[in-house]
Formats: C-alpha cells, sequence, structure tokens
C-alpha cells in the first residue's frame, strides 16, 4: 500500500468552521506516530457548507473526501480508510466509491480553480508538479510584442462582466510612455456574495502570477 496523504482544506470558509483544530490534531498525532501519513494543507474545493474537509488518498479506496471532519473522529477515520473501510457518515466524494457529490463534480470542468483543494497554494513544488508555471517558461523565450500577440489570439478576456479582451488591455499598457509601470491585482470582489478570487488567491495563487 502506498503512503496515505492527508489534505486538510484551510482556506477561510475552513478555518471558520475549526479546520485549524483537525490540522493541529494530525499534526500533534503525526509528533508522536512518525510516518503515520504524510500531513499537506490545501485551499477550498467549493464546498464550504461541508467544511472541515479532509482528503485521503494512498489505499485500495482511492482519493476520497470526507466533511464535517473535527479534532475528535478525524484520526478514527484515516484508520478505517487505512484498512480500507468506507467511512460511509462523512464521505462526500470519490474517484472509486459511491459518495453523495460524485455525480455534481462529474458534469464539472474546472479550468481557473482545478488545483484549488489539490495541491499545497504555498508549494512551488505542487504546483509545477500539475504544470504549472509551463506558459512562464515559454514567455521568457518570446518578445513582449510576441507574448501580447498570443495572448490576443488566445481569445482570453477579463472576468469581471465586462468581458475586456486581455491582450488588447495589455497592448495599452506596453505602448504607455514610462520609466515605472505597475501591475494591480484587483481581488476586491465587491459583490454581495461573491468569493471566486478568493477561492483562487486561497487555494491557488500561483495561477495568479
Amino acid at each position: 500500500m502506498s503512503e496515505i496523504i492527508v489534505k486538510v482544506g484551510l482556506a477561510s470558509c475552513g478555518r471558520a468552521a475549526g479546520a485549524m483544530e483537525v490540522y493541529d490534531k494530525l499534526k500533534e498525532y503525526l509528533e508522536q506516530n512518525e510516518g503515520a501519513y504524510i500531513l499537506k494543507k490545501t485551499g477550498c474545493i467549493g464546498m464550504c457548507f461541508e467544511e472541515p474537509i479532509v482528503s485521503l488518498s494512498g489505499s485500495e479506496l482511492g482519493e476520497i473526501t470526507l466533511g464535517k471532519v473535527n479534532a475528535e473522529n478525524v484520526i478514527n477515520l484515516i484508520e478505517e480508510y487505512r484498512k480500507d473501510i468506507i467511512p460511509s457518515s462523512n464521505i462526500i466524494l470519490s474517484d472509486k466509491v459511491e459518495a453523495p457529490y460524485n455525480d455534481l463534480f462529474a458534469y464539472q470542468q474546472r479550468i481557473v480553480l482545478q488545483n484549488c483543494g489539490r495541491i499545497d497554494p504555498l508549494s512551488i513544488e505542487d504546483y509545477e508538479a500539475s504544470g504549472g508555471y509551463q506558459a512562464l517558461r515559454k514567455a521568457l523565450t518570446l518578445s513582449p510584442d510576441e507574448i501580447i500577440n498570443e495572448v490576443k489570439i488566445s481569445g482570453l478576456r477579463g472576468r469581471g462582466g465586462a468581458g475586456f479582451p486581455t491582450g488588447l488591455k495589455w497592448s495599452f499598457a506596453a505602448a504607455a510612455k514610462s520609466d515605472i509601470k505597475y501591475i494591480i491585482c484587483n481581488a476586491d470582489e465587491g459583490d454581495p456574495g461573491a468569493f471566486m478570487d478568493r477561492s483562487v488567491l486561497e487555494g491557488d495563487p500561483h495561477r495568479v502570477l
């Protein structure tokens, strides 16, 4: 059997629901039982209502995601998983066994949020392992005009509602006469109930860069 990997969602929604207590319990147990599992932090997978969320992988059950986990039951849930026992009361998502939200996720094609809940947002190694920074490596071989042209050809547009062409916006900035230019990341989210920017910045900040 492979090593058990335990991922705890520590975005704002998870922390508000008690995910740090779950993480601290796992960390404490790991200090007393070295090698019991690999512990990782991750972002939100989009089901804030099921927080705290813990994902497990490495057993014959494949990858499973557990919801409403707490510091009192998390170790037992991991031990059940290690023995290939399905934690039926907490399982919410799985790539092998039946779970309540399998169908919901099966119809989704995640692009911007693809890595959220899967990688450690503070680990550049995790991001690169998922294919990250390939575009940056290509950009370093191109001239500024070639980069802008690539963005124009891609059809990339802003996600703020107006859908303004990104390549056109970049061409305006490139043409501006100044020795100093600034890049501003607007993550204000002034719309009521809007949390898209927060999810990306907390779960996959490298994608923004």
